[in-house]
């Protein structure tokens, strides 16, 4: 069997970014799989599930609700191995045209307060497994260690 693109990644240089894992041609559309790194693979400890599914429902509340990306969102969600999210958009984009959103997406969820969206019995599978104050907390380590003042090298995968 081939090995699947996200194994091809070099993780022992991977470093948190933002990258453009794949594109695919769906019709005559192109659908642009981000992989928003948060932490250092085997380097650094992983999310706990608490704050990856926190950080999960806000930010899908975040763009489904986003005034220009609603409509392009396909898809957020968490990496297996809790290292980081996957985001989908509708459209042939860059990391560095996305750089705003997502750095307005973690913003969100580290200034978020209040009642998690989806996160009572009725609307969520596991709504107990949530953990505010550390996605808040992690929302902000990303933003200060990666997304404000981003650097090229964080843009594009490690060879």
């Amino acid at each position: 069997m081939e090995k699947i693109a996200s194994f091809t990644v070099n993780h022992i240089k991977l470093q948190p970014g933002i990258y453009v894992s794949r594109k695919d041609s769906v019709g005559a559309e192109t659908i642009t799989t981000f992989d928003l790194r948060m932490t250092s693979p085997n380097e650094e400890p992983v999310m706990n599930t608490a704050e990856v599914h926190t950080i999960e429902h806000l930010g899908a509340t975040f763009l489904r609700n986003h005034p220009v990306f609603k409509d392009k969102t396909i898809y957020f969600g968490p990496m297996g191995c809790r290292t980081g999210f996957y985001m989908l958009l509708a459209g042939d984009y860059s990391s560095k045209e996305v750089v705003p959103l997502v750095t307005e997406l973690f913003e969100f969820v580290r200034d978020f307060k209040g009642e998690v969206p989806g996160a009572a019995k009725r609307d969520c599978g596991n709504y107990l497994d949530m953990n505010l104050s550390m996605a808040n907390y992690l929302a902000r380590k990303y933003l200060d260690q990666v997304l404000y003042g981003i650097r090229e090298d964080r843009l594009i995968y490690p060879e």
